[in-house]
Formats: structure tokens, C-alpha cells, sequence
């Protein structure tokens, strides 16, 4: 027998059934809930206006916050960072740049039992300090690590 064949019946045949099943009723897609939108926070043009707003003006600096990221970027408007929180019970993870017009670039609510770590990308357009605000056990930590930018990322 034609392999393709059967592999094209069984797929077809799979499909066919979750297509009925769905349109019976039986299966409901279910909505995917995002965490609430800090608007106040990521709308703050100051570093200490979008520390106010995540709860996070006196935060303690923390060495267990590990920022990995160039300590000279070439081109702000693609900057990788990696950190890593050894924190136990870690809530959210905080990415800020002092300098940027709205400094808060990211911020993640981790789900209970997640590894405090996040990777991404982001864009600066002047040498500036990256702030890493951490909530962990209901208190704020941070870290922060400068980073030099030869070509700039937001309109420099």
C-alpha cells in the first residue's frame, strides 16, 4: 500500500471528525486571558514615575539578578538581553531604560513555579543604564547594568 495514501486518509479522516465534533458542539475553543495592561507604568516618562507605577520605588538591589547583555551595542535599535533571577518565589521581571522616553520596555508576570528567567530584545537610542526590577515573595528587587550605544534605536 501507498504510505502518502494512508498518512492523507488518516489525517483527513482526523481532521473531519474534530471538524464535526467542534460544529456539535463538543469542543469549545477557550479564550486565552492575558495579565492586566499597566497603562500608568508603560506610559510614565520618567525612570522614577515607572518605578511608582509597578510598586517598585524602593527597591533593594539584589546580586541573585543576573543581566546578560553587550556591554556595547552597536545598534540600539536591536539590543539582546538574558536575565536570570535566582530569587526564590519570583512574581515579574522588569526590563527599564533610564534614558529611553518611556522607560519601561517590558514586563512579565510569571506563573507560580516558573524559573525566573526572560530573553528578548529591545531598543534604546542613547547610552543608558537597563534596569531588572524583580518581584519576588511580594518584595521588589534590582539590578541594573549600562549599556553603551554607538548608532542609536529610537529615531537616533
Amino acid at each position: 500500500m501507498n504510505q502518502l495514501r494512508r498518512l492523507i486518509l488518516k489525517g483527513g479522516g482526523a481532521g473531519g471528525v474534530l471538524a464535526c465534533a467542534l460544529a456539535a458542539g463538543l469542543l469549545r475553543p477557550s479564550r486565552a486571558h492575558a495579565a492586566e495592561w499597566n497603562k500608568a507604568a508603560f506610559e510614565s516618562k520618567s525612570l522614577a514615575d515607572a518605578l511608582k507605577h509597578i510598586g517598585a520605588a524602593g527597591a533593594a538591589e539584589s546580586a541573585d539578578i543576573h543581566i546578560k547583555a553587550p556591554e556595547v551595542a552597536e545598534n540600539g535599535a536591536v539590543i539582546p538581553i538574558e536575565v536570570t533571577c535566582r530569587l526564590p518565589g519570583a512574581e515579574s521581571i522588569a526590563l527599564l531604560a533610564e534614558k529611553n522616553p518611556f522607560p519601561l520596555m517590558a514586563q512579565a508576570e510569571l506563573a507560580g513555579g516558573t524559573e525566573g528567567y526572560l530573553n528578548t530584545r529591545f531598543k534604546m537610542g542613547q547610552t543608558s543604564a537597563v534596569k531588572v526590577v524583580v518581584r519576588a515573595g511580594g518584595k521588589h528587587y534590582i539590578a541594573s547594568r549600562e549599556i553603551k550605544v554607538t548608532i542609536g534605536g529610537c529615531g537616533g
